[in-house]
């Protein structure tokens, strides 16, 4: 296993330091520059261009982020270069423009958002490694999907893998379990459905646990409760009340 240790050093800007698509849009260059001046870890959604290139956006259609009907996987890197995220002046990134601006200077934890059609997401695993190759900086990569992570392992992935997930009933960790078979080094959980048996279990194993998505005090309180840190938006945790850990 990679450790993901440092993982529960700062807490994570989810889609980077947006101010809630106000002005800073999420998943944006602007989101990112952000994050890095406050000194917070960032969270990321990757997807896949039609011409195979990684891009930074969390949703599959275009609608809610640009105001354009369509899948993300249906235009090209130079198409999405061209989309205002939120009307803002920031475009759609690639993943290698987001790298090059983070520089290292804070962790990175991204999402890899897969889909579920059989082989949709061939060579996406392999393409987001060959991007980050080189990469001089903290990343951790994780997924919803098993498949994904399956396919990270089997390239060699040398980044801690975690599972992103969510639920509160047994059969959901029983699949949970199944991912963590792979030998993932971290998890990324719902904070709502803590604490269960399958998070208790992991965190006496060792696994740290991140949770998503705190936007209150109360999501804080229970964070530091029931895990090791969190995914936040919404917020500056600089100015919250420091929890009793």
């Amino acid at each position: 296993m990679t450790s993901a240790a440092w993982i529960k050093d700062l807490p994570v800007a989810h889609r980077g330091y947006h101010d809630m698509n106000h002005q800073v849009w999420e998943n944006t260059l602007s989101a990112f520059a952000r994050a890095v001046e406050a000194g917070f870890a960032i969270e990321c959604d990757v997807q896949l261009a039609a011409d195979s290139v990684p891009v930074i956006f969390h949703d599959h259609d275009l609608e809610r982020l640009c105001g354009i009907k369509g899948d993300v996987r249906e235009k090209t890197v130079a198409e999405l270069g061209l989309l205002a995220v939120g009307g803002t002046k920031d475009k759609v990134p690639t993943l290698k423009q987001m790298l090059d601006l983070v520089a290292g200077k804070v962790p990175l934890v991204i999402e890899i958002k897969g889909r579920t059609g059989e082989g949709e997401d061939d060579g996406f695993a392999e393409t987001v490694l060959e991007v980050l190759e080189g990469y001089q900086g903290q990343v951790a990569l994780m997924s919803f999907d098993h498949h994904i992570l399956r396919d990270l392992k089997r390239a060699g992935s040398p980044y801690p893998l975690g599972l992103t997930a969510m639920g509160d009933k047994p059969e959901e960790f029983f699949r949970h379990d199944e991912a963590m078979q792979l030998g993932l080094d971290f998890i990324s959980y719902h904070y709502p459905h803590l604490p269960n048996s399958f998070i208790t279990a992991q965190r006496a194993a060792g696994i740290p646990v991140i949770t998503w998505t705190v936007r209150d005090a109360n999501g804080v309180e229970h964070t530091y409760k029931y895990a090791d840190q969190m995914t936040f938006e919404g917020f500056d945790p600089r100015e919250a009340s420091s929890p009793s850990q």
